[in-house]
Parts: C-alpha cells; structure tokens; sequence
C-alpha cells in the first residue's frame, strides 16, 4: 500500500475537538509540512498547522506522530487534534489534498491497513465493527472481548495443538523407518488428540449469535383477535407503533418494533389476530404471517387460551384484566401498568439465557460456518485409521482456522465486510 491516506477519525463538526489521522509512508512529511517540524514519537506537542501553499494560519492544534509498524495501521501515523469547527475541519482537510500523494481513505480503510499488517485478524475486525455499532451494554461487552482477541488466542491454542498433531501424523508417514520416530502407538496418540480437540471446538458452538444480540431478542405477540396485542406492544416499547382499535382484525401484517430493555436489545412483533377460518384473503395472508413469526422467535408472548399454546415455552399472558379480570397466565394491563415490571422482568431472564454473559463473546454466522467445519475435519480425523486420510483431514482442519482468521479469505468478502465501516476507521 503505497499511497498515503487521511480522513476525519471523530465525530462530524461542530464539536469541541476533532481528530484527523493520516496513515502511509508520507505521513510524517504531510505533518511536518503543517506543522513544520515532528514531535517526538507518540509524545503529544502543540503546533500552529499552516496551509502549505500560501504560509496561512489554519489553527493551533495538537499533533502525534507514531513510527511504524507498532501502530493501529500497520504503517507510519500521524493524528491532528484540531478544534472542531466547520471551518477549521474543512480548511485542514483541503490543506491536505494540496500534498501529492495523499488521498482521503475509503470507508473502512484504516482498519484494513491493520489487517493487511497483521495488527487485527478478522475476528478482531468483526468485533470492532460490533463495538462501533453497539446500543446496548450487552452488546458492547461482547463486541469488546471480540475486537480485543479473546475469541482469536483461543484460535491460536487451538491451531497450536493442531499443528502438533499434523507433524506427528507426518512424521510417522514419512520418517516411520527413523529410530526416533514413534510409531507405536502413535495412531492412537493421534486419535485421542483428535477427539479432544473437536470436543473442546464443538462446545464453542453454544456461544450466543452476534446476530441475535445485534438485532435483538425476538418477542413475537400473539393470540386470537383483540386480545391486547397491540396495545401491549406499545406498552413495551414505550410509544404508539401499532394501531389500537376495538374493530377486530385492525393489525393485518407483521410490526417490527426495535426497543432495549434493562440494556437489552429486544425485537418485538405485533400479528394478525389467530382464528380457526377467516373468509378474508388478507386476514389469512396476515395469520400465514403470524404463524411464521411464531416459528422465528425466541421468545412468544401468548394472549390466548392455554390450550392453544404455540410451543411449551410461551409465556402465557392474562391481558386486559383490568376490563377482564384475573385469568390463567400472568396478569397484565397495558392501561394501569399491572403487571408490566414483572412481564418486563420475565422477559430479561429469558433473554440472558439467550446472550453472552459478562465475560462471554458472541460468534457470527460465518464464525460459526467456520467452527462446524474445523470440529467436522477433527472428528473425521479421530476416527479413521489409515494416516494418509488423517493427514488430509487435518490440513482441513489448518485451512478451516486460516478462513477463520482471515488468513485465506477472498477479496470479496473483505470488501464486504470493510465497506459497513465509517470513513476515518
């Protein structure tokens, strides 16, 4: 990567400071020719930047430099901490487009620096995608151990053991006529190591979804025609998001409604009323819904007959027993607030055995892709008996965790993934 790249790193003006960051081999001549001289590495020094093509003024800053490659990039960095005005923003900006070289980064394009340097392995980049995306403390706890390598050492470890195994079973196939080769034994050696390691990969498998966490606990609302849907669905989330009506019938199709509860993410759905027959096509496109809705989620408020649970784990709501009065399941009353803080409450102990705890990361789908590949190459290496297959199924293996670290993943996915970034990380 030859060119030099800048962009604002902070939040958009106006603020009280901004931070501009400046990445490739130009670096320290693009600062020392703002500032007209280089502070000592990573010691902070005020300087008065100028335009370069006319000697102008353009504000008094703080100015950083950082020597590669011992940096987030990878490369030789360079940050301004400016003030955050507009004007002050902008003018530095085109003060810097002046220098030949230097161009303004793309989304994400810090953070790939650091990948293509070996400062971030993919996992480190999902997690630090997760954190700059996190609303929930839930979410930023987990996307924090992510970004800060937990999930990658224990890739390592795992690779580590792996790579042992390999050269046992490689050993045996080439040297097996070598005094200190030891062939006896070995296969079992090997088999054993095999399963242990697919057993420890396979239990990582019961980590918590980061989709799960990112888009919430999903609570779908259901039961027969006016049962308080709605209306409890706005009790919820805190607001009017569903139509409230005596009519029965009014909610035809599915509403989504993001809202966080307790620091948890939740998404609730709001359906169509659930009857035995309808002569309404529309109503019963909107049933079909409400069934598949039932099907997705983690966790189903029903506001109908006991009988009539959907699943064994519904939560059975009493609604309206303010006009109704006490019925089977947990009272409630959207109106007064009966009842609200302990549904509330259920719903959050639910939810915690749905998502990492404190000290826990969540896995993506394509990790969790990844994992079930690595713990499927062991098992099949643990249990055949002729070592050329063992050795294949553990180069598998080794490739299964360079996918996973993004050691052997393809240009595609990267732009992918390094394009849901902000311009300036």
């Amino acid at each position: 990567m030859a060119d030099t790249i800048f962009a604002l790193s902070s939040g958009a003006p106006p603020a009280a400071i901004a931070v501009i960051r400046i990445s490739g081999p130009s670096a320290a001549a693009v600062l020392q020719g703002l500032a007209g001289h280089l502070p000592k590495p990573r010691r902070a020094r005020l300087a008065l930047l100028k335009d370069p093509r006319n000697g102008m003024p353009l504000d008094r800053t703080l100015i950083l430099w950082f020597p590669g490659p011992a940096t987030a990039t990878g490369e030789d960095l360079a940050e301004i901490h400016c003030h955050g005005g507009r004007a002050v923003v902008a003018g530095i900006q085109d003060a810097l487009k002046s220098f030949s070289g230097l161009r303004l980064a793309a989304p994400g394009e810090f953070t790939r620096r650091a990948f293509a340097h070996g400062r971030m392995d993919l996992n480190e980049v999902e997690g630090l995608a997760d954190l700059l995306a996190a609303e929930t403390q839930q979410q930023r706890r987990a996307a924090l151990l992510m970004s800060e390598g937990h999930f990658s050492r224990r890739l390592e470890a795992w690779q580590t053991r792996l790579l042992d195994l390999s050269a046992m079973v490689e050993a045996v196939l080439d040297f097996s006529d070598e005094d200190d080769v030891p062939e006896a034994g070995a296969e079992e050696l090997v088999a054993s190591g095999a399963r242990q390691l697919a057993t420890e990969v396979r239990s990582v498998l019961a980590a918590p979804s980061a989709e799960r966490l990112r888009d919430g606990i999903r609570v779908v609302l259901a039961g027969p025609p006016n049962a308080g849907k709605s209306t409890l669905l706005n009790a919820l989330v805190g607001r009017d998001a569903a139509i409230v009506s005596e009519v029965a019938g009014t909610t035809r199709d599915r509403i989504e409604v993001p809202a966080a509860l307790g620091g948890t993410a939740f998404l609730f759905t709001d359906t169509a009323g659930l009857r035995g027959s309808t002569s309404d096509a529309i109503e019963m496109i909107g049933m079909d819904r409400a069934r598949a809705a039932l099907e997705s989620a983690d966790i189903i408020l029903w506001l109908g007959d006991s009988a009539e649970l959907p699943r064994p784990d519904a939560i059975l709501v009493a609604a309206q027993c303010d006009r109704r009065g006490v019925a089977q399941g947990l009272p409630i009353s959207a109106v007064t607030g009966e009842g609200m803080a302990e549904l509330i409450s259920t719903l959050l102990e639910r939810a915690a055995a749905l998502l990492p705890g404190e000290s826990e990361y969540a896995l993506h789908e394509r990790q969790r892709r990844g994992v079930l590949s690595l713990s499927e190459h062991l098992s099949s290496a643990a249990a055949s008996g002729d070592f050329l297959i063992v050795a294949e199924e553990l180069r598998h293996a080794r490739a299964a965790i360079d996918r996973l670290t993004g050691r052997a993943s393809t240009e595609h996915m990267l732009d992918r993934l390094f394009a849901g970034f902000c311009i300036g990380k």
